[in-house]
């Protein structure tokens, strides 16, 4: 069967490398997404298990159309008796890219009227829309006169992981929170700090991982209401998933100078079951002091998106980056931003810079290196014991 798992840009790599430990076949890296081949069981374990991936589609369907009659016509000669009933309910989830369609909540129209026509003709009745929860969850993707169209295995997208009920006013993905603690590579053993943490994702994520809790084993799939949906099989693999679950090995500690945005952050702890791995702390990041000798450090500061916060911005990162270099020794910092020119007020230089997006926003996330001594010494240093 070949499935095709959606993810943000420039995280291709990190879901190919978690494809592939789930046992994917004849993997190709697309724009934002993975095509691979695997069995029902896989399908449902990638729902169930991956960080990285937004969607797992089923494509059933490609052909060419020229207009938006045609578009109709072969959708219309679809045997959706296959997915669907009148007793069940649909919707069409459309991106459309070209001269041709360039609407997509038309082409989503085009293609409800076309499947409803053939129910209605076929049987005088007609499966209804249902945006809030529905039955099939239906992908329409038109490149061109290129079509293609699946079945939406997650329903809901992968980032609900059920937890987060609360945040703050700008949170992090959760798909990006935990695929930028992938990026730093958290070692066994090492403290994890979260010192803005807002609605407690990162740290949150961070928890997810080390205790080995698969993402989706608090949530529902739109696979479960389709036809052939295995029961027998579902249930064996959340039994599996469960049995993996393992107690916390490392100490994540997560920090906000706001009371109310800690406290929306515990409450989401709670619901993710990792609340006591987690230990929650009003400081300012500002007038901070490290929690262990060394560490790991990731940093979701605000961005400053509005002009008139620019200049606070600019301050806000150039306290950052005094209070790493001067009270931080021996910690590898990762700090994510849009705002790239507040970025280079942070004064230090970073080993490695990764483009990803925040939502809409192009960002930064930068690496890092702290020391103590000066920075010519501690590369003498690195080279000599290398």
């Amino acid at each position: 069967m070949k499935l095709i798992a959606k993810t943000l840009f420039g995280l291709e790599p990190l879901l190919e490398n978690e494809l592939r430990g789930f046992g994917a076949k004849n993997i190709t890296i697309l724009n934002r997404a993975i095509e691979f081949e695997g069995d029902l069981e896989l399908l449902y374990k990638v729902n169930i298990h991956s960080r990285i991936a937004a969607r797992i589609l089923v494509p059933f369907a490609q052909f060419m159309a020229r207009n938006e009659k045609e578009l109709y016509t072969k959708i219309n000669k679809i045997d959706w008796s296959k997915y669907l009933s009148n007793d069940k309910t649909f919707v069409i989830g459309s991106t459309t890219y070209g001269d041709v369609f360039t609407h997509s909540q038309f082409a989503a129209l085009k293609a409800k009227d076309a499947i409803v026509d053939q129910f209605r003709e076929r049987t005088g009745a007609r499966p209804s829309v249902d945006t809030e929860n529905p039955d099939l969850y239906i992908n329409l993707h038109i490149s061109g006169n290129d079509v293609s169209m699946a079945l939406d295995s997650s329903g809901d997208a992968l980032n609900k992981r059920g937890y987060r009920t609360e945040s703050n006013e700008a949170p992090i993905n959760e798909i990006l929170a935990a695929a930028m603690i992938k990026m730093s590579q958290w070692g066994e053993s090492t403290t994890l700090l979260d010192p803005m943490t807002g609605s407690g994702t990162i740290a949150i994520e961070a928890a997810l991982i080390d205790q080995r809790i698969a993402p989706g084993l608090n949530r529902s799939f739109g696979f479960q209401k389709w036809q052939d949906y295995d029961e027998a099989l579902f249930t064996k693999l959340i039994a599996t998933a469960k049995e993996a679950i393992r107690p916390p090995t490392r100490a994540i500690v997560a920090r906000d100078f706001n009371m109310g945005c800690l406290s929306i952050a515990r409450r989401n702890a709670t619901r993710a079951g990792v609340v006591d791995a987690i230990v929650f702390d009003c400081v300012d990041f500002k007038k901070s002091e490290p929690v262990a000798e060394s560490g790991l450090i990731i940093i979701n500061p605000p961005y400053g998106e509005r002009l008139e916060e620019k200049l606070d911005m600019d301050q806000l990162y150039h306290d950052i980056g005094f209070r790493l270099k001067h009270h931080y020794p021996n910690h590898t910092v990762w700090i994510i931003s849009s705002n790239m020119d507040a970025m280079k007020r942070i004064g230090l230089k970073p080993s490695e810079r990764v483009k990803i997006f925040n939502g809409q926003l192009e960002c930064r996330y930068n690496k890092y290196e702290l020391f103590k001594g000066k920075r010519i010494e501690h590369l003498i240093n690195k080279t000599e014991t290398e």
